[in-house]
């Protein structure tokens, strides 16, 4: 009875903001490149093409160790992981700053890729330990936020620093906060909220998703859980909702249609927002309309604006108005993203109605983005998901490697149109292929 009495903690929304930290930061570490990139280019004598396969180099580390670093984490736990990711990760930042070649340029966009890997799959198989499913969408709507709050911040903070120093201390001074949040994860999170002494029996109860007695009868004969596991009808018809049985083995997923059609869409999705919004927007900016270093970084901070509010709301409309269904946000993304890229195509030179253009652009495409990292979630048993998301995260980074060098090559024959149609055309691909995957019918509470 004293148990059933006790308040629970709330533990697990720390760990979720230190996570918002964390991963902002991580971002940050990928996307202050951007900015660098112009001076770059003069330094070193780069072409576009050149400079898109810079870019393409963190996405390559960053996407083939994907699986590696699931299996990692898997085995070694988040703790761990996510500590040494942060600190690998910061220490080659703050090389970067010091390079003296191209060559070693190249290098260490790779490696920085590779360090990033496991703080990826660290975040989100947290959020899969430490939230019931009824949170999941919320928490890794926080989560994603976190990863475009990193680079909301990253045009004011390098447009300061430009104009104060050189585009090397860009790296350096972003290469200094993971290291200390790297070692305070280390200290106060533990693999499982169970492990943890912040986590009383109440709050543990609830991430578990134990139900008394009576909440239990309470929950309706199997006719009344099948009518509310089909509930929204239509939508349960276009979305493929099924009953499936959750992927146990790292067989199950690597021979799952369901995870490659998640990959593939989060390819085309990621390409978009990691691959050329993140990296080549100031270039856009500065060049194709003609603004200069602190008007760029205003306007290079509106997407990713879009993208924490579009995070948020997505998360918590794919919980609560949608039941735990993740592929309708998925799609109305897609969706969305089509006709946004074919508005960029004739965007406005106006700074207030580009800004709109820009803040609605992330908003859009972000509203299902989270939808991605938590299909996976309702998709596979607990213990495997971290091998799960790594299949789809490498897809979603096969995006990112390919993008980049694309708008390169299409920079140096044809313009910025062409580049948007681009865009335009990979939404279309992301809206086909997630309507052929299946939505896991969510379990009735």
């Amino acid at each position: 009875m004293e148990t059933q009495r006790q308040r629970p903690t709330h533990y697990r929304w720390f760990v979720m903001a230190l996570i918002f930290l964390l991963f902002m930061v991580a971002q940050a570490d990928r996307a202050n490149i951007g900015f660098a990139i112009p001076f770059m280019q003069k330094e070193f004598e780069l072409s576009n093409t050149e400079t898109g396969v810079i870019i393409s180099l963190f996405f390559a580390g960053y996407g083939l160790f994907q699986i590696p670093a699931g299996f990692i984490v898997k085995k070694t736990g988040i703790r761990t992981a996510y500590m040494l990711g942060m600190i690998f990760t910061s220490a080659f930042t703050f090389l970067m700053g010091r390079v003296d070649s191209a060559l070693h340029l190249k290098m260490l966009r790779v490696l920085v890729g590779v360090s990033e890997a496991p703080v990826v799959i660290s975040s989100t198989a947290t959020i899969n330990n430490w939230f019931p499913s009824k949170e999941k969408g919320t928490a890794t709507g926080i989560f994603l936020a976190g990863s475009k709050f990193g680079p909301f911040l990253v045009p004011p903070i390098c447009a300061w620093i430009l104009l104060n120093y050189d585009w090397r201390h860009i790296f350096l001074f972003f290469s200094i906060p993971g290291v200390i949040l790297g070692i305070l994860w280390f200290i106060l999170v533990r693999n499982t909220p169970a492990e943890s002494r912040f986590v009383n029996e109440a709050e543990l109860r609830h991430i578990n998703e134990e139900k008394t007695d009576a909440a239990q009868t309470d929950a309706g004969s199997p006719d009344e859980k099948e009518a509310k596991a089909f509930k929204f009808g239509l939508i349960d018809k276009i979305i493929r909702t099924s009953h499936l049985a959750p992927l146990k083995t790292s067989r199950d997923i690597f021979t799952s249609w369901d995870i490659y059609g998640a990959a593939i869409g989060y390819m085309c999705m990621v390409g978009i927002v990691d691959g050329v919004l993140m990296s080549w927007l100031p270039k856009y900016l500065l060049e194709a309309h003609q603004f200069n270093i602190v008007n760029s970084a205003i306007l290079a901070s509106a997407p990713f604006a879009g993208n924490v509010l579009g995070n948020l709301v997505g998360g918590w409309i794919s919980d609560n108005i949608f039941a735990r269904r993740r592929k309708p946000l998925m799609l109305v993304s897609a969706f969305c993203t089509i006709f946004m890229m074919a508005i960029m195509m004739n965007a406005p030179h106006d700074k207030v109605m580009l800004t709109l253009v820009l803040f609605m652009v992330g908003f859009l495409l972000s509203l299902g983005y989270s939808a991605y990292s938590v299909y996976a979630m309702g998709r596979v048993e607990k213990a495997s998901y971290p091998v799960a998301y790594s299949v789809i995260n490498m897809g979603g980074q096969i995006g990112a490697v390919i993008m980049p060098l694309v708008v390169g090559i299409l920079l140096d024959s044809y313009d910025w149109s062409a580049v948007f149609m681009a865009l335009s055309i990979a939404a279309v691909v992301c809206l086909l292929v997630v309507l052929t995957i299946r939505e896991p019918v969510p379990q009735t509470t």
